[in-house]
């Protein structure tokens, strides 16, 4: 479902919340839940290890305003922490967390069909000043209630440095052979084109997504494959494979063996023109270069397209969930309340620059105004990880390592656009 990233302004009141019935009187952190005056600490966990200090800081808003509750937050590698997480909340152990940072679609349903997350309506207020199509990502997909506040709806988009654009006289390219074009000056001038790392696979649908959704003719296509009319197969996304490698010249060397954060680290060096990424890569630019001069456009439409202007991909990133096994219900749905307010959203978005979907926020950093601007014009999902992750195998079981293997050169894009569709085609009940 198409939706735009619109906010609304709304109050809310925090009122005390009753400890849920089925609330087990062991796990989590030390510490006594808070219905009496003794304190309470709150063990939060998070994949974000590039926004601990800035949820620090949002934390310490909350705690000022409820003395006697303390947040203890942790944050883990991203590529450790399905594991992590999984073994936090399903293990026998004690030291869990009381409040998770979980993500959306498919990927929180394990824990929702395993019970280690509890349902928030009657637990949490204010869920009504989130954006609809935000819940519905923390859905559960059997009972259809809601396990989880979401934090940010994530846009994908190319960044570029504009210091690097205005030494080689470039211009945001408004065509597909303005952005060869770029590609080519920025080699010429001694750049890596796009910084890209695809040792972890994770990264390379947002690639895919940032570079190639104009070739599938992203919503559109979607319908049609739920439908029936057309599936993976489709000229349209084996071309959008193939984009991927036809564009691997203006990757780094070997590129199948940078890592992520090797990307993130070229990029922030300025040794890169341009980074396909997430609005969530925002902060963590800016944090750690402080002169880099960050620009974004959509990458124009490929040749042959059904498009006809580039587009921005969104999607929700996760949400905050309460672990079943916590002593401190009570404490943690005090905190997820706070989260669906205007304070909270409004902070999220200006401490760490992406975009809350709490109704009521505005983006103040130019950058983030201008990706949301561009993607409400015409919003696009991030097609496989919003749509066709919901049986097994999810599609980007089979697309993540698939477009890795395509950069080593030992799948074609055929290949692989049939992969996908023999997958799917296994859960995906069609009219």
């Amino acid at each position: 479902m198409k939706h735009k990233l619109a906010f609304s302004l709304a109050s809310l009141t925090l009122a005390a919340l009753a400890l849920s019935a089925c609330a087990p009187s062991t796990g989590g952190s030390t510490g006594t839940d808070a219905e009496g005056d003794e304190d309470v600490t709150l063990t939060v966990w998070s994949w974000r290890t590039e926004d601990a200090d800035v949820y620090n800081a949002i934390f310490d808003v909350f705690e000022e305003a409820n003395p006697g509750i303390t947040i203890d937050l942790q944050t883990f590698k991203n590529s450790e922490y399905t594991q992590i997480l999984t073994t936090g909340l399903t293990g026998t152990s004690s030291s869990g967390p009381d409040v998770v940072q979980v993500q959306a679609y498919n990927r929180i349903q394990p824990f929702i069909e395993g019970g280690n997350l509890v349902p928030i309506e009657d637990i949490v207020d204010g869920l009504d000043n989130i954006d609809p199509a935000a819940l519905e990502a923390s859905l559960g997909r059997e009972d259809g209630k809601i396990y989880g506040v979401p934090f940010a709806t994530q846009a994908i988009q190319m960044f570029y440095n504009k210091g690097i654009f205005d030494e080689l006289g470039l211009d945001e390219p408004t065509t597909w052979a303005e952005f060869i074009d770029v590609n080519e000056a920025l080699a010429d001038g001694g750049y890596t084109p796009i910084a890209v790392g695809a040792k972890d696979d994770w990264t390379l649908p947002i690639v895919h997504s940032a570079l190639a959704t104009t070739a599938f003719g992203g919503d559109v296509f979607g319908d049609e494959v739920r439908s029936g009319e057309k599936d993976f197969t489709d000229p349209g996304f084996v071309q959008s494979i193939q984009v991927m490698k036809d564009l691997q010249p203006y990757m780094p060397a070997d590129v199948t063996g940078v890592a992520y954060t090797d990307a993130q680290t070229l990029f922030i060096a300025e040794q890169a023109g341009m980074f396909p990424g997430g609005s969530f890569e925002i902060n963590f630019f800016t944090t750690q270069n402080p002169d880099l001069e960050l620009g974004m456009f959509p990458v124009p439409p490929v040749d042959g397209s059904s498009m006809s202007e580039g587009v921005v991909t969104g999607y929700q990133d996760g949400a905050f969930a309460i672990n079943a096994a916590s002593a401190k219900q009570e404490a943690a749905a005090k905190l997820l309340s706070w989260m669906t307010t205007t304070e909270f959203g409004q902070l999220f978005t200006d401490q760490t620059a992406q975009p809350s979907p709490v109704l009521g926020v505005s983006a103040s950093d130019p950058l983030l105004k201008e990706i949301l601007d561009t993607y409400n014009a015409n919003p696009q999902k991030y097609l496989l990880y919003t749509d066709f992750r919901w049986g097994t195998p999810a599609a980007s079981e089979i697309f993540n390592p698939g477009l890795q293997s395509l950069l080593l050169g030992d799948l074609s894009a055929a290949d692989l656009a049939q992969q996908v569709t023999d997958g799917v085609s296994q859960w995906l009940t069609t009219p």
